[in-house]
């Protein structure tokens, strides 16, 4: 929950506090992922640490963990995206690899081109 800098005292005293204001915090078990749906693409945050705080009616949840992006509606990162033969070329002229390996890493760097050239440099 906030053991990040505190010491054990500090941190009893903390939730005495909490408690005092009607405030109640725990941890909720047993989270597999995180996801926030924006317009265009999803935030997905894996083996994610969720705390729910209640204070004055209201819930509040805080999450910690890795946030990956992904585009809106997949279901998970083996996302088929569609690379040209543009973009393969350009990979296989800057880096001197195979079509098959720049397309592999294209498709491993979801498009990104700068990803993918870095990835095989």
């Amino acid at each position: 929950m906030f053991s990040g800098g505190l010491n054990p005292r500090q941190l009893k005293q903390m939730e005495k506090q909490m408690k005092k204001m009607g405030m109640n915090m725990k941890e909720l078990e047993g989270v597999e992922q995180v996801v926030i749906t924006l317009k265009d693409k999803e935030i997905v945050i894996k083996n994610a640490e969720v705390s729910i705080m209640k204070a004055m009616g209201e819930e509040t949840y805080q999450i910690s963990g890795k946030a990956e992006e992904r585009i809106k509606g997949s279901d998970d990162e083996d996302v088929s995206v569609e690379i040209s033969q543009d973009d393969i070329d350009l990979v296989v002229s800057q880096v001197g690899v195979s079509e098959d390996e720049a397309r592999q890493a294209l498709n491993e760097a979801n498009g990104d081109l700068a990803e993918a050239i870095m990835k095989l440099s």
